[in-house]
């Protein structure tokens, strides 16, 4: 007995020594999270939801919340909502402002019955609000009402916090979803309702001495870590080097200015000048303009899928659209001449891409002059490209109809040989005039089905018109709001977005204080 006594004594003495070591060497709280492998079906549901300061670790006021990485399409970590405090798992979201969970009133939807509900009642802390949301998505919707409650984030109790309580869940997007809710921490000006962010109240509240946050996301399936966001500070073993800071362009938004865009350190021309991004922790992939897209997919050897009608335009209107553009005449109106545009029609290279793929899809009948024009528009942004570099007619339209074959979709995805990943060259992303690149290994997603392994680009199709394109941005959460939901609706007709399969290779700093956004090269 004696023997047993001096055993347990030990064992506990241990576990106490290294808790105290552990918490004394950072003082952060962690929560550890599981991962899950990738398969299509989920990929596809995850497309509903279709990070000069540096501050110390040892920060006593920065908080750790651990991140699960669930298909490396969803990073979340755990949150407590009232008093006492129910648990839920949510998507760490940069690109949006509000908080929402399920709420116990929702009855009639199978989504909430395979996620954590809330339970109001249950709550000593809760004030009603009861102003109603409605929120419409792509492939599902939610619908519910605003409440009021404290958060709890890691150690940190952030009171009288408003949320959406959902009533209605969509069917599928839903039921795989490995989360239950989103917690935004964008600016309160998307914000719905102009409810105020959960990491405001953070702020205002006094339980972060410095106004930022970090974000570090581990695509390693193998590690129980699936990422980590420090709110107060960073964790100086998640990166290596200095990061490189540029402000935030627009209020509402994590939107920075991007400048070129390389596929092995060739330019692809368009954001030669800049083009605006977001920087969205709920984004899972990097979208942007079409024209921009085909030629990384080329480059990487993905397979697109709309190419009939590009190769249709290049062969009847090619030459008439290279000999007007070597005879001089201007970019802008050279498809208004040859008449696939009218004078009012397209103002820009990708905005009718859309059209294009609802004419096949929805109606099956041929295209018409808004397609037209789109590709049109597109062949001369190439032939530019291509006459700058002062490349043989016969090049020009062999990488032209190269390019047409590998158009992505923009409502699918494309894929690569998984043999070749080796081989594929590295994209680079320019930000404060250095580059970023990602390796193949980066921005490509290894997909599981059945037996075999899926390769899927990481770079997907998305297009905005001027003035506020070209844009970047993915089909992970692009949304059509209606009711007091609207505000939710700018998210899609931003710049461009680079989701996680940038921020996994760049450790990324949200400064608050500064409106700036700094990148960093990610540990391993």
């Amino acid at each position: 007995m004696g023997i047993k006594f001096v055993l347990t004594a030990i064992c506990i003495w241990n576990w106490i020594a290294s808790w105290v070591l552990t918490a004394s060497s950072d003082e952060l709280v962690r929560i550890s999270l599981k991962k899950q492998p990738l398969d299509l079906k989920r990929i596809n549901a995850a497309r509903i939801t279709g990070l000069e300061l540096e501050s110390n670790v040892n920060d006593q006021e920065a908080d750790v919340i651990y991140l699960k990485n669930y298909l490396d399409t969803q990073y979340y970590g755990e949150i407590g909502i009232g008093s006492p405090s129910q648990s839920f798992s949510v998507i760490f979201d940069t690109g949006s402002s509000n908080l929402w969970v399920p709420s116990s009133k929702c009855l009639f939807s199978i989504a909430c019955h395979l996620h954590s509900k809330f339970w109001a009642r249950l709550s000593r802390t809760y004030t009603k609000i009861g102003i109603p949301c409605q929120i419409h998505y792509g492939s599902g919707s939610i619908s519910g009402f605003f409440s009021l409650d404290h958060v709890k984030v890691g150690d940190i109790a952030v009171k009288d916090q408003e949320f959406i309580e959902i009533t209605r869940e969509g069917y599928l997007p839903f039921l795989v979803a490995k989360y239950d809710g989103i917690l935004g921490l964008g600016f309160q000006e998307i914000s719905v309702e102009q409810a105020t962010p959960l990491w405001f109240n953070m702020v205002q509240q006094g339980h972060v001495s410095q106004k930022i946050f970090s974000l570090w996301l581990n695509r390693d399936l193998t590690s129980e870590v699936g990422g980590e966001i420090v709110f107060g500070g960073l964790d100086w073993r998640h990166f290596r080097g200095e990061h490189t800071y540029v402000p935030v362009t627009k209020s509402g938004y994590w939107q920075i200015e991007v400048g070129d865009i390389l596929v092995e350190n060739n330019s692809t021309g368009l954001c030669r000048n800049g083009c605006a991004a977001i920087v969205d922790s709920g984004t899972s992939l990097i979208a942007g303009p079409t024209e921009i897209v085909a030629q990384i997919n080329r480059g990487i050897g993905a397979e697109g899928i709309v190419s009939l009608e590009c190769k249709n335009v290049v062969s009847k209107y090619g030459y008439s659209l290279w000999d007007s553009l070597i005879s001089g005449v201007r970019p802008e109106i050279v498809c208004v001449d040859i008449g696939l545009c009218s004078y009012n029609g397209s103002q820009n290279m990708s905005g009718g891409l859309k059209t294009v793929v609802e004419n096949k899809t929805r109606e099956g009948s041929p295209i018409g002059e808004t397609a037209l024009c789109t590709f049109c528009e597109m062949i001369v942004f190439w032939i530019q490209v291509q006459l700058k570099q002062q490349k043989t007619k016969e090049k020009v339209f062999k990488h032209v109809n190269q390019l047409c074959e590998n158009l992505p979709n923009p409502i699918g995805k494309s894929f690569v040989n998984c043999d070749d990943l080796e081989t594929l060259p590295d994209v680079t992303f320019t930000i404060g005039n250095n580059p970023f690149p990602l390796t193949p290994q980066q921005y490509i997603l290894k997909v599981e089905e059945r037996c075999s392994t899926v390769c899927v680009s990481g770079f997907v199709a998305f297009d905005v018109p001027p003035p506020r394109g070209p844009l970047w941005y993915d089909d992970i959460l692009c949304s059509i709001i209606s009711g007091c939901c609207v505000a939710v609706a700018e998210k899609c007709h931003k710049h461009e977005v680079l989701g996680d399969t940038f921020l996994s290779a760049y450790h990324t700093v949200f400064d608050f204080g500064n409106l700036r956004v700094g990148f960093a090269k990610a540990a391993k």
